[in-house]
C-alpha cells in the first residue's frame, strides 16, 4: 500500500483563516523535487509560494484553482515520487482524513466541492428525499471498494443501479458519492462548440487554466512568452493577449459586415444581464477592516490648502542634475515623518481603552494593487532623508503590486497617508486604518490665484484633509499637527536639513 500524506491549506499569521488557491503549479501524478515550487496560495494580502518540503508527487488535487478553503481543509493528497496508489486507496484516505483538532467523525466532504457547486440551491430544495434514510443492504461478494462500501452503506444508496468505473467494473468511492447527489435539471443552453482542441498543447509549459482560456479565445500558447515560475505561461499571460485583441475583434470591418456571430461576440453578456464576482480574501480583508473602522471609531477631519510651489522647484532642480527626482509624495510622507516628532500625541494608535504612542514615525503609504488597497510601512521615516524614502517607497509599491510584501512590512504602523492627487482628485476624506489613530489624505496640486506681498499671483495648492480618531486625538492636537505639517511642506529645506 503507498504512503500517503494530507496536503492542508496552510496557515500564515493568527489572523488567516482561509485562503485561495491561485495556481497550482505542479500536475497530478508529476513528480517534483523537495524546494520545487508546488502551489501559489493567495491571502487576504499577500500570494504565498509554496515550496515541497521533500520529494514527492501530488496522488490527486483536491482544491480548485481559484477556489476558498478554510485552513486545514484537505486540498490534495501527497504520495511519494515512485509510488501508484490506486484510486480506492486515496478515496479511503480522503474519507478518513479530519483536520487537526478536529474531532468530529470523518466526512466525504473534501471530495465533494466540485459536484456540490454545480447544483443549484433551488433544485436540491425540489430533489427526492435523501436517500440516507433508507436501509441499504450490500452483499459481502459485491464487486465495491471498502471506502464506497462504508459510504453507501451511511448514505442509503442503492448499488444496484451502479455501474462501476473501477478496473473490472468495480464500484468506486467516486461512483457512489455521484449516485447519492440529488438529479439536476439543466437548463436549455445555447451552442457549444465541440471542435476537438487534440494534444497541441500537451508540450507547452503552461498551467491548465492558461490552457483553458487559450483553447476559448483562440490564443496561440507557442507565441506567448510565460511570466510564471521557471517560464511557465500562466493565467495573466493569456488573458493580456485576450485584451490586446479584443478591440481588433470588437472593431467594425470596413468591408461587409457578416451577419455570423463570432466567438467574441457570443461571450459578451446579453444588455440588462448583471455580473456577480466573488471577493477575493483581499478584498474581503478591506471591506472588514474599513467596516469595522467607519462604524466604530468617531472620525472628524480637518482641511487645510498648502503651497507646493518651494517643492516643485526643488523637485525640478534634483531632476536637471541626476536625472530623477522623489515625488511630491515622498517629500509629503517625510514631512509627516518630522510632523509626528513633533507632536506625537498623533503618532499612535488606539487599542481598546489604551492608546498606545510611539517614539517613531513608521508612515503606512497607499498602494493601489489589481487585487485591492495595501498599505505597506515606511519604516522609521523620521531618520530617512527624502531619497531614501523615495527609494523605500518605490520597492515597497512594487511587492505590494507583485503580492510579495512580508507580513511586517504591512502590518503595525502609526500614521498613513492616502494620496489622489495623481489621479486629478482636488480633495477627499480617508477612512482611519486602525489601529492607527489618524490619516493624511492628498489631492492634486491646483494653480490657483493667492495673495503675496500685497500683490495677487498664482500658486499651485494642494487640499489635504487630516482624518482623526477622536478617542486619542482632539481637535486642537491635531491642528497644530497640521499647522506644523504646513510649516514644513511650504518651507522644504527643512525637509532636506
Amino acid at each position: 500500500m503507498a504512503e500517503l500524506r494530507a496536503f492542508a491549506m496552510p496557515k500564515w499569521g493568527i489572523e488567516m483563516t482561509e485562503g485561495v488557491i491561485a495556481e497550482w503549479l505542479i500536475e497530478e501524478g508529476k513528480p517534483f523535487k523537495k524546494g520545487d515550487l508546488i502551489a501559489l496560495i493567495e491571502t487576504d494580502k499577500i500570494t504565498n509560494e509554496v515550496e515541497a518540503e521533500a520529494d514527492g508527487m501530488f496522488a490527486r488535487l483536491i482544491a480548485e484553482q481559484g477556489g476558498t478553503y478554510q485552513v486545514g481543509e484537505l486540498i490534495a493528497v501527497l504520495t511519494s515520487a515512485d509510488a501508484s496508489p490506486s484510486p480506492e486507496e486515496v478515496d479511503a484516505f480522503i474519507w478518513a482524513f479530519s483536520p487537526a483538532g478536529n474531532s468530529a467523525a470523518p466526512k466525504a466532504e473534501p471530495a465533494k466541492p466540485a459536484a456540490t457547486a454545480a447544483a443549484p440551491a433551488p433544485t436540491a430544495k425540489t430533489s427526492s428525499p435523501a436517500p440516507a434514510k433508507k436501509a441499504v443492504v450490500i452483499p459481502a461478494n459485491a464487486n465495491i471498494s471498502p471506502a464506497a462500501r462504508i459510504f453507501a452503506e451511511e448514505q442509503g444508496v442503492d448499488i444496484a443501479a451502479i455501474a462501476g468505473s473501477g478496473p473490472n467494473g468495480r464500484i468506486t468511492f467516486q461512483d457512489v458519492q455521484q449516485a447519492s447527489l440529488p438529479a439536476v435539471e439543466m437548463d436549455g443552453g445555447g451552442p457549444v462548440d465541440l471542435t476537438p482542441i487534440g494534444n497541441a498543447l500537451g508540450n507547452i509549459f503552461a498551467s491548465p487554466l492558461a490552457k483553458r482560456l487559450a483553447a476559448q479565445h483562440g490564443v496561440d500558447l507557442s507565441s506567448l512568452t510565460g511570466s510564471g515560475p521557471k517560464g511557465r505561461i500562466c493565467k495573466a499571460d493569456v488573458l493580456a493577449r485576450i485584451a490586446v485583441a479584443e478591440p481588433a475583434a470588437a472593431a467594425p470591418s470596413s468591408a461587409a459586415a457578416s451577419p455570423a456571430v463570432t466567438r467574441m461576440d457570443f461571450a459578451r453578456p446579453a444588455d440588462g444581464s448583471t455580473e456577480i464576482i466573488k471577493m477575493s480574501p483581499m478584498r474581503k480583508a478591506i471591506a472588514k477592516a474599513l467596516s469595522h473602522s467607519k462604524s466604530t471609531i468617531p472620525h472628524f477631519y480637518l482641511r487645510s490648502k498648502v503651497r507646493i510651489d518651494a517643492i516643485l522647484g526643488l523637485r525640478a532642480q534634483a531632476k536637471a542634475a541626476t536625472g530623477e527626482a522623489p515625488s511630491i509624495n515622498d517629500y509629503i510622507v517625510r514631512a509627516c515623518a518630522l510632523a509626528l516628532m513633533q507632536h506625537r500625541d498623533v503618532n499612535v494608535q488606539v487599542h481598546g481603552d489604551e492608546i498606545h504612542r510611539f517614539a517613531g514615525a513608521d508612515i503606512a503609504v497607499a498602494v493601489a494593487t489589481d487585487k485591492g488597497l495595501i498599505t505597506p510601512i515606511v519604516q522609521g521615516a523620521d531618520r530617512l532623508s527624502v531619497a531614501a524614502i523615495s527609494h523605500e517607497v518605490k520597492n515597497l509599491a512594487e511587492k505590494a503590486r507583485t503580492g510579495k510584501l512580508q507580513t511586517e512590512e504591512f502590518q503595525g504602523g502609526s500614521f498613513s497617508v492616502s494620496n489622489l492627487g495623481m489621479y486629478g482628485i482636488d480633495q477627499f476624506d480617508a477612512i482611519i486604518n486602525p489601529p492607527q489613530g489618524a490619516i493624511l489624505a492628498v489631492g492634486a496640486g491646483t494653480r490657483q490665484p493667492i495673495e503675496i506681498g500685497n500683490a495677487l499671483a498664482f500658486g499651485t495648492i494642494v487640499e489635504m484633509s487630516l482624518s482623526c480618531d477622536h478617542r486619542a486625538i482632539d481637535g486642537a492636537v491635531g491642528a497644530d499637527f497640521m499647522r506644523t505639517l504646513k510649516g514644513l511642506i511650504e518651507d522644504p529645506a527643512l525637509l532636506t536639513g
